[in-house]
C-alpha cells in the first residue's frame, strides 16, 4: 500500500499525511494524519490507482508502464462457464501460446529498445504490461488491432492476541477439529508487502499435517531471507512482482529484497491477522502481550508480495492477482484499493474492479479493505457487489495506563509501558528545568539529548512537552523515548501544548521498555503542570533549587475487557458506494460488514524501519482497515471448510447477514464521527454490521450471484452502455437486462433513488439441515414504506423462495435513511437484510 507508514495499517503510531479523498472532503483526521493509510497497521494498504482507461490513445504520458488489455480470451474466459475452464497442461500451452502472440505483437508494431515487456497476463486478463520509452509507442499501440484498452499504471501505496475470540472464531474452531486445524486446506492469497517465514506465527507446527488441495499449483520463489526451507507447509506458496518499480528506478534490491521477504512488516502483520499459528506469543519489549492466533490457524498462507515502501504499481498487484488465482487459491486478501474514483464510466469498471470479478467467477473469494478516509461520507475506494469490503471497528480490549501525583491525583493516560520502579513517589522535573539555558533549540520537546544536565536528570521522571502538529512527524515521540533512555531519567510524562483535548483512543499506544506516559486529556494536563509549578522554587536568577512535585508511573501492558460493543473507528471509510468521478450514489451497499482493525497486535518484521518504535521487534500493533481485512479473510476459510462448495456470494452473504448490529443488551451499535462524537452507526458505516463468525457458519439462508447475474448489475449501471462493458469485462450485455442494479440478489437493498415506488426480488436458498419456517419483520426507513410478500415462507434444505420487496416513497427527504428486513426462522436462525434508501420523490396519486 505504500506510504510513510505511521498511521493506518501499520498500526496507529503516527500517519503521514493523508492522500487525496476521494470526494474531495478532507476531514479532521485526514488533516491531521493520515491515520491509518499507511499506519503500518492500520489498514496498510490503501491503494492509490488513479485509472486512466484510454480508450482512443491517451493525450499525454504521465507515466511509463502501461497495461494493454487485448480481445482475445483469458484462460479465464468470461465467455465460458465455470465446468469449461482451461486446466492442467491444456491451461499452460494456452498460457504460452498467449505470452508468445504478446511477444509477436509488440514486435510487429514498436521498434527494438522502444519497449521492455513486464508481464504477460494471461489467466484473468488477456493481456500484458509494457515500460514504454516514448508516447509515441503508446500510440502506436491504441490504434492496433486486436487491442481492447490501455490503462496507465498508477503509483500504489499501502491502506492479534484476542480478536479471534471477539468475533466468535473460537466457537467455530471445534466444529473444524480444534484451532489448529481451523482453515485446515484452504490456501489465503496474501497481495501485500510479503512475509517473514522466520516470525513464529508461521513457523512449520506438527498440526500442519494436511497440504493444500491438489488444484494448489503454487511455488515458492527463494532469495534473500527467504531461503528454501521458507514454504514448510503454513506458508504454501511465495512468489514477489515489482518489474514496474524496477523499470522506474524506484526497486531497490537492497533495501527492498528481491525475495518474497517482507522488509516492510506490514504483510507480515495481515498473514498472521488471517491465518496465524495459534497460541503463538507476542512478545515487544521483552514483554508478552498476550497469545497470539490468526483467525484461521491451520489455514495455509501463499505471498504474492506487490507492495513496497515506495509504494507499488498497478501492474504488478494486477499481475500477482492472476497470478494468486493460477496458482489456485481460495481466498485473495487485499488491503489496498484506489484513492481516487477511476476515470471511465464507472467505478465497477476499472482493470482492478474487471479482473477481480473474473477471480469470482473462478469460485475465489475476494476480500478488500474499504479505505481509511473517514468520517467523510463517499469515501469507500472498495466498490464492486462481488468483492466483501471491510470497514475497521475497536474492540473491548483496553489498556488503562495511570499516573499518580504528590496530591494524591490520579490521572488516566495512553502508552505501554512498566511501571516506575517500587512503589516510590519520584521527583518530577520539567525538560526545560533541567537542560542547559543556552540552548537555542530549547529541549521541551527532549529531541536532542545533548541539551540535558545529567546531574540534575538522575532519577527523575523528565516532563517532555510536544505540539499536536509535530505529534504526527515521523518519529517524534520515538525520539523522546530514546532521549530518555540516553540521559538516564527515570521515566518520561509526554504531554501536549494544545489547550484542546485529544483522543486517547486513536493516539499511538506502543510500547517502551521505560516507564513512560502520554498526557492528552487538556484538563489533566493543566492540572500536572499546576502541581508542579507549586511544588517548585526557584532562586533570583529563576534557577531551579528543589525540585517538590513527585510522580509515580504505574504499569499500563497489562490489557483489560470491558465487554463494550465494537464501534466503528473514526477512519474507517464509509457510504455510500459511488457509480463514477461525478460522485453518484451506487445501488451497491459498501462497506459490506466490519470487522477489528483498531489497534490490532500481529507480527512484525525486525528488519522493517517503518515504524521505529517497533524497530527489531518480532510483533506490532497497527490500525487501520488494512487489519480489519484479514479478519474477515480467516473468517472467509473458516466457511470454505465448513462449506467447500458455497460460491464465493454465498458466503459473503453468510457473513453479512448474520452481522450484529446491537450490543449485548440490545442497544444500536455506533459510530466515531470528527471530533470523537459518537453516534448511531448506519450501514454506510458498519455494512451490515460488525462479523460474527459463529453464527456466520449457520446462517440458514443465503443469497447467491454469480458471473452472468454481475453482467447484469454492470449493463444497469447508469451512464454505462454496452460499449463500455464490452471493452472493460470482453462480453457485451445480454439482450435482456436488468432495469435497475439493485435488482442484483445482494444480501443488502440499497436504493440511491427512489421516485414513487420500487420492486425488488430476492432469492434466498436454504443451506440449513432441515425444514425452517421464516417470518418477515420489518423495520421501514423514515420516509419509505415498506412491504414483503411473502411475509411467512417455509423452505427445505437445498430449496429456494423467492422474496418481493416493495418500495413505497412516503415522504420525500434530503439524505438516506435506514431500515432493515429481518427473517426469524423457527428453527431459530435469523437474517437481516439492511435497507439503505434515499427517498428522493413520491409520484402523484
Amino acid at each position: 500500500m505504500g506510504s510513510s507508514r505511521r498511521g493506518e495499517e501499520k498500526g496507529l503510531p503516527v500517519p503521514p499525511p493523508p492522500p487525496p479523498n476521494p470526494g474531495g472532503v478532507t476531514s479532521r483526521r485526514q488533516k491531521e494524519a493520515a491515520m491509518e493509510i499507511e499506519a503500518v497497521g492500520a489498514d496498510v494498504f490503501y491503494s492509490v490507482l488513479t485509472f486512466l482507461i484510454l480508450n482512443g490513445g491517451p493525450s499525454h504520458v504521465l507515466a511509463k508502464v502501461f497495461m494493454v488489455v487485448m480481445e482475445d480470451d483469458p484462460i479465464i474466459s468470461p465467455k465460458s462457464s465455470q465446468k469449461k475452464v482451461m486446466r492442467g497442461e491444456e491451461a499452460q500451452k494456452y498460457k504460452a501460446m498467449t505470452t508468445t502472440k504478446h511477444d509477436i505483437f509488440l514486435d510487429s508494431f514498436l521498434p527494438a529498445g522502444s519497449y521492455k515487456k513486464l508481464y504477460s497476463y494471461t489467466h484473468l486478463l488477456n493481456g500484458f504490461a509494457i515500460y514504454a520509452k516514448s508516447e509515441k509507442a503508446i500510440k502506436t499501440l491504441s490504434g492496433a488491432k486486436g487491442v481492447r484498452l490501455i490503462q496507465e499504471d498508477i503509483k500504489m501505496a499501502k491502506m492479534t492476541t484476542y480478536t479471534p475470540r471477539y468475533i466468535g472464531a473460537n466457537v467455530v474452531w471445534p466444529l473444524l477439529g480444534g484451532a489448529e486445524k481451523a482453515g485446515d486446506g484452504v490456501v489465503i492469497g496474501m497481495v501485500d508487502t510479503g512475509i517473514d517465514p522466520s516470525n513464529p506465527s508461521f513457523l512449520s507446527t506438527s498440526d500442519q499435517a494436511k497440504p493444500p488441495s491438489a488444484s494448489f499449483k503454487g511455488t515458492c520463489q527463494t532469495g534473500e531471507r527467504f531461503p528454501p526451507d521458507s514454504c514448510n507447509g503454513k506458508i504454501v506458496g511465495a512468489r514477489w512482482f515489482a518489474r514496474a518499480g524496477q523499470a522506474t528506478g524506484e526497486f531497490n534490491a537492497t533495501m527492498h529484497y528481491a525475495s518474497p521477504y517482507d522488509p516492510d512488516g506490514h504483510g507480515s502483520h495481515t498473514a498472521s491477522t488471517a491465518a496465524g499459528n495459534f497460541h503463538t506469543p507476542a512478545i515487544s519489549k521483552g514483554y508478552n502481550f498476550g497469545h497470539a492466533s490468526g483467525v484461521a490457524p491451520g489455514a495455509h498462507l501463499a505471498i504474492y508480495k506487490a507492495a513496497y515502501s515506495f509504494g507499488g504499481y498497478m501492474s504488478d498487484v494486477i499481475a500477482a492477482v492472476d497470478k494468486a488465482v493460477e496458482d489456485g487459491v481460495d481466498i485473495i486478501s487485499l488491503s489496498l484499493g484506489p484513492t481516487t474514483i477511476t476515470s471511465g464510466p464507472a467505478s465497477f469498471l476499472n482493470l482492478l474492479e474487471t479482473q477481480l470479478l473474473l477471480a469470482t467467477k473462478a469460485g475465489i473469494s475476494v476480500v478488500q479493505a474499504v479505505g481509511n478516509g473517514g468520517p467523510d461520507a463517499n469515501s469507500v475506494v472498495s466498490f464492486s457487489p462481488w468483492i466483501t469490503s471491510v470497514g475497521a471497528s475497536t474492540t473491548d480490549r483496553k489498556y488503562n495506563k495511570s499516573i499518580i501525583i504528590g496530591n494524591g491525583q490520579v490521572f488516566s493516560c495512553g502508552g505501554l509501558s512498566p511501571s516506575t520502579p517500587g512503589e516510590t513517589m519520584y521527583p518530577l522535573a520539567l525538560a526545560d528545568d533541567v537542560s542547559n539555558t543556552n540552548s537555542t533549540d530549547g529541549s521541551s520537546n527532549c529531541q536532542d539529548p545533548d541539551v540535558f544536565i545529567r546531574s540534575l536528570v538522575q532519577g527523575k521522571v523528565i516532563v517532555c512537552m510536544f505540539v499536536s502538529s509535530n505529534y504526527y512527524e515521523g518519529d517524534f515521540l520515538a525520539g523522546i523515548v530514546d532521549t530518555i533512555q540516553k540521559i538516564g531519567a527515570a521515566g518520561v510524562i509526554i504531554t501536549d501544548h494544545s489547550s484542546s483535548d485529544s483522543d486517547i483512543e486513536y493516539y499511538p499506544t506502543f510500547p517502551t521498555s521505560i516507564p513512560s506516559a502520554i498526557v492528552v486529556n487538556s484538563a489533566d494536563a493543566q492540572a500536572l503542570l499546576e502541581y508542579y509549578d507549586d511544588n517548585l522554587v526557584r532562586d533570583k536568577e529563576g534557577s531551579v533549587t528543589k525540585f517538590g512535585a513527585t510522580i509515580r508511573i504505574l504499569d499500563g501492558r497489562r490489557a483489560i475487557y470491558t465487554r463494550e460493543a465494537p464501534v466503528v473507528a473514526e477512519y474507517s471509510s464509509r457510504g455510500p458506494d459511488v457509480d463514477d468521478m461525478q460522485m453518484q450514489a451506487a445501488d451497491v451497499l459498501k462497506p459490506n460488514v466490519m470487522a477489528p482493525g483498531h489497534h490490532i497486535w500481529g507480527a512484525w518484521s525486525p528488519t522493517s524501519d517503518a515504524m521505529v518504535e517497533f524497530q527489531g521487534e518480532s510483533y506490532a500493533m497497527l490500525s487501520g482497515t488494512s487489519m480489519a481485512t484479514p479478519h474477515v479473510a480467516g473468517v472467509v476459510a473458516l466457511i470454505r471448510q465448513r462449506h467447500p462448495k458455497w460460491s464465493p456470494a454465498m458466503v459473503m452473504s453468510a457473513i453479512m447477514t448474520t452481522a450484529d448490529v446491537t450490543d449485548r443488551s440490545g442497544r444500536p451499535l455506533m459510530a466515531r464521527r470528527d471530533g470523537g462524537v459518537l453516534e448511531r452507526a448506519t450501514p454506510f458505516d458498519m455494512g451490515a454490521g460488525a462479523i460474527n463468525a459463529a453464527r456466520a457458519v449457520d446462517p440458514g439462508l443465503v443469497f447467491d450471484a454469480g458471473y452472468r447475474d454481475y453482467l447484469q448489475f454492470l449493463c444497469a449501471v447508469p451512464g454505462v452502455d454496452d460499449a463500455a462493458v464490452l471493452r472493460a469485462v470482453g462480453v457485451p450485455c445480454p439482450p435482456s437486462r436488468a432495469r435497475w442494479c439493485s435488482d442484483l440478489n445482494a444480501p443488502s437493498v440499497t436504493v440511491a433513488s427512489l421516485v414513487g415506488s420500487r420492486r425488488v426480488d430476492r432469492r434466498v436458498t436454504s443451506v440449513g439441515a432441515e425444514n425452517e419456517t421464516y417470518m418477515a419483520h420489518v423495520q421501514a426507513p423514515d420516509g419509505v414504506a415498506v412491504r414483503v410478500s411473502p411475509d411467512t415462507f417455509a423452505v427445505a434444505p437445498g430449496a429456494t423462495a423467492t422474496l418481493r420487496i416493495v418500495l413505497n416513497t412516503t415522504a420525500p427527504g434530503n439524505t438516506f435513511s435506514f431500515g432493515e428486513v429481518v427473517l426469524r426462522g423457527d428453527k431459530k436462525h435469523t437474517v437481516r437484510i439492511p435497507l439503505a434508501v434515499f427517498p428522493a420523490a413520491a409520484l402523484s396519486p
